[in-house]
Formats: C-alpha cells, sequence, structure tokens
C-alpha cells in the first residue's frame, strides 16, 4: 500500500538520505555524490545535524539521467541536454520528460530480484503491491518467486503510482481511457499520414510505385512521429491542467458556499 513516510508530490518537504536516494534509483551513493559534482542533481537541503535531504525532483532527475545513458549519452551530453530544460521544471514535469524519452527506447525486458524492487520501492513490498506492478504491466512473475521481469521504461512510472492513494480499479480505468483515446488518435493521424502519401483516393491503390511508396511513408513517420508524440503529450498536459483548474475552482467555490451557509 502507500508508502506514508515517503515524499512524492513537490509539495512535500525531501525526506530523503542520500542512501535512501541511491536505493530508491538504483544507484550508488558515490553515483548519486558524482552527479551532484557535475551539476546533474540539485543540491541536497541541509537538515538538523548538517544532513543533506533529497526529494521527488532528485529521484526523477536521477531516472532521466539512466535513461539518456540508456540511449548512449555520454555524460558531458547528459550535461549539456539538462542545461537546456527550464530551472523551474517539478518532480512531474522530470517524469514527463522522461516518459517521452523512453517512448523511443527498444523494448527489452530485464530480470529483478525481489530485493531489488525493494530497494527501488524503498519499502518491503506486498503481494498486493506486486499484484498492482503486474496489472499495470510494470513487471510479470516467473517460475521463482523472488525474480520477476520488468520493463525498465515503466518501473520507475510503477514504482511512483504505488504511493499514490488511488484504488488499483480507478488506476486501471484510466489506463483503459488513455489507451483507448490513444488508439483513436493513432488510427486518425495514421488515416491522415496515408492520405498524404496516396492521396485521399489511393490508398495502395494507384499513384506512386510501391518503392516510392515505402520511402514516403519512412521518410514520413521519421518526420513526423516525433512531432506527433511531442504534439500530443503538451496538448494532452494544457488540457488537464485545465481541467485541474477548474476542478480547484469548483472546490473552493463549494468551500466558499458552505463557509456561508456556516
Amino acid at each position: 500500500m502507500a508508502n506514508t513516510d515517503m515524499a512524492t508530490t513537490d509539495t512535500e518537504e525531501p525526506t530523503l538520505t542520500v542512501d535512501e536516494l541511491a536505493a530508491r534509483a538504483g544507484v550508488t551513493v558515490r553515483t548519486v555524490r558524482f552527479y551532484g559534482t557535475r551539476g546533474l542533481l540539485p543540491p541536497p537541503v541541509i537538515g538538523p545535524r548538517r544532513v543533506g535531504h533529497y526529494g521527488p525532483e532528485h529521484l526523477s532527475r536521477l531516472a532521466l539521467i539512466e535513461e539518456l545513458q540508456h540511449h548512449g549519452m555520454t555524460l558531458s551530453a547528459i550535461e549539456r541536454y539538462l542545461r537546456q530544460l527550464p530551472p523551474d521544471l517539478s518532480a512531474d514535469d522530470l517524469a514527463i520528460h522522461r516518459a517521452l524519452v523512453a517512448s523511443w527506447a527498444p523494448d527489452a525486458p530485464e530480470e529483478a530480484s525481489r530485493e531489488q524492487l525493494t530497494r527501488r520501492a524503498g519499502r518491503p513490498l506486498s503481494e498486493e503491491d506486486i499484484d498492482r506492478l503486474a496489472a499495470l504491466n510494470v513487471l510479470e512473475r516467473t517460475d521463482d518467486p523472488d525474480v520477476f521481469r520488468i520493463d525498465p521504461g515503466v518501473l520507475h512510472l510503477g514504482m511512483r503510482l504505488l504511493d499514490v492513494p488511488i484504488a488499483l480499479e480507478t488506476i486501471l480505468a484510466a489506463h483503459t481511457v488513455v489507451l483507448e483515446h490513444s488508439r483513436s488518435a493513432a488510427r486518425e493521424l495514421s488515416r491522415l499520414f496515408r492520405e498524404e502519401v496516396w492521396g485521399p483516393d489511393q490508398e495502395g491503390g494507384s499513384g506512386a510505385s510501391g518503392p516510392e511508396r515505402v520511402r514516403a511513408k519512412k521518410s514520413l513517420s521519421a518526420h513526423m512521429q516525433p512531432l506527433v508524440v511531442q504534439a500530443l503529450v503538451i496538448a494532452f498536459q494544457r488540457s488537464m491542467k485545465r481541467e485541474l483548474r477548474g476542478w480547484y475552482g469548483q472546490d473552493a467555490a463549494e468551500g466558499e458556499d458552505a463557509a456561508h451557509r456556516a
């Protein structure tokens, strides 16, 4: 179930020690300190007894660095990449950015032990937690009850969702909504792209020759797919922000009405 001791939103104070941060990110303490000296991580918040504490932003930034390394980027290239990002990105913004980067990585399932997953979660994982991650397609069980086949691209997201106080049924329903609408958008965009290559009345019929159509489709995909993904994410972010602003505004109005009635 949710770990109430772990900072999971930007409104919470950093609570992770460097050891806890390293365990959650799946790296060593030495790596965390090295990234800090290179400027890849912001400095920790210094608490009592001069102990540094880290928060969700550090965890999301480490996950982004890991994803960029998977794509073959050197540390120098990652430094330049991170410097180009807005300085006020929240942990959620970084998570969305990482998701965009991860979307271009090939599917490469890996195996992880229960102990490794426990370190990434920052706490022991119950069977309910494992079921939750399995339902989200983050992992699959194997014949060994302590070894799991994981999807590295969504592991960070799955671990974050473990701490969200939302019922699994609601998360799965949300996942279904996203899939249905994304497939619908993909089909409609695919139709538009086919018309761009073949013309509205020539889908697979006359017109350009077979090899020419193949080259045209590859060129169109190479140019349009990254732009479409980015456009969809931006459009969704803006739409979601509008919905949340309306939601918060409604809650505030209801609170004022209740206060007046009292």
